[in-house]
């Protein structure tokens, strides 16, 4: 299909990119140095490539060391299970030190107890006042260091429930970074995939509506390959932040892939939909874009939108296909503008898709 050449030339534009710095720097063409490079070329993860860049602007090159702090910082899988098993280490650590304190507590509460009692007996048998005031000032004394014991034990306590919070707060920073495309701060592809499903799946245990927005940027590609990459990664952030302005709490607002976006309406009908989907194209068509570099007008940017609705049967894959079928209906209509599942131009046509 149609799309699928572009896809395909786009790709094969970043892999030539990651092969030219390859050679160029003269690295060993070794499948973790060609993912490096080709994050690299897409733009995708700025955090990369303002690290490259700066390594090769302090030594002009990347050394081996380099280019594998870069992968395992920026790449890596095991890089999220990492940070996961160090902050569930300091968890258990922390829970460990309350156990102790805990347990000191009880033994000193235990001690005190077994004083208290001694001290009653004797006060029973005292014959006399300084037998008693001996008694009582013991008893002060036991009274005070209790108190002290119980202080300590109320600070560190305290110390512990400030540093579980943190590390609660570690957790949601990495949970939030696992589920979050780095280039537009959408949720990624992955939260995608489980959001969608999870939604299908309440929506028909519940009987409640459901819709699906697809949204793609016209022309990306020759916009892309006109100003540069930088640029393209302007326009895709500036999508998104379109889309973060026009969805409520509930939704889900993803990048889908590339340059396909995807927001999950749960509880929404279909003409809802369309009516979120609209305020989204208009929002992306209100806005100028700059280059930043040169602060050149580069006019407006367009996306064309297909919006789907759940229907009895669905499955993630059909939602997805209809609502797919809608956008590039609303592609082949002329770009910039919006077509829903009940559309005429969706029926005319929804399976003949264009770039």
């Amino acid at each position: 299909m149609a799309e699928n050449g572009a896809e395909h030339e786009r790709t094969l534009a970043f892999a030539e990119i990651a092969l030219s710095q390859i050679k160029a720097l003269r690295q060993p063409a070794i499948p973790r140095n060609y993912e490096v490079w080709y994050a690299y070329a897409t733009g995708y993860n700025p955090s990369l490539n303002q690290t490259i860049n700066e390594t090769l602007q302090k030594n002009g090159n990347l050394a081996d060391e380099d280019l594998e702090r870069v992968y395992s910082t920026y790449l890596s899988p095991a890089r999220l299970t990492e940070k996961l098993d160090k902050v569930g280490s300091r968890v258990m650590d922390e829970i460990n030190q309350v156990m102790a304190m805990v347990d000191t507590a009880v033994g000193t509460a235990s001690t005190y107890h077994e004083s208290l009692a001694d001290m009653t007996s004797k006060l029973g048998s005292a014959k006399d006042r300084d037998g008693i005031r001996s008694i009582i000032e013991s008893l002060v004394q036991t009274a005070s260091e209790m108190q002290n014991n119980n202080n300590q034990l109320e600070e560190r306590l305290n110390a512990s429930r400030q540093e579980i919070s943190q590390l609660q707060q570690n957790l949601e920073t990495v949970r939030h970074e696992s589920l979050t495309d780095p280039l537009t701060s959408l949720s990624n592809r992955k939260h995608f995939d489980t959001s969608i499903a999870k939604s299908l799946h309440e929506a028909t245990e519940r009987n409640e509506p459901m819709s699906l927005i697809m949204t793609d940027i016209d022309h990306f590609k020759s916009f892309n390959d006109t100003w540069g990459h930088l640029t393209g990664d302007q326009v895709l952030r500036l999508v998104a932040m379109s889309m973060k302005q026009n969805v409520k709490g509930q939704d889900i607002a993803a990048r889908y892939g590339g340059e396909e976006f995807a927001v999950v309406l749960p509880n929404t009908v279909l003409r809802s939909g369309v009516t979120v989907g609209d305020h989204i194209r208009r929002a992306v068509m209100s806005k100028e874009l700059m280059k930043r570099s040169t602060g050149q007008n580069l006019g407006r940017v367009t996306v064309s939108v297909g919006v789907a609705t759940a229907r009895h049967g669905d499955t993630v894959q059909s939602l997805i296909a209809r609502a797919d079928g809608c956008l590039y209906a609303a592609k082949r209509n002329g770009r910039n503008r919006v077509i829903c599942e009940t559309d005429p131009e969706f029926s005319a046509g929804a399976e003949a898709k264009v770039a």
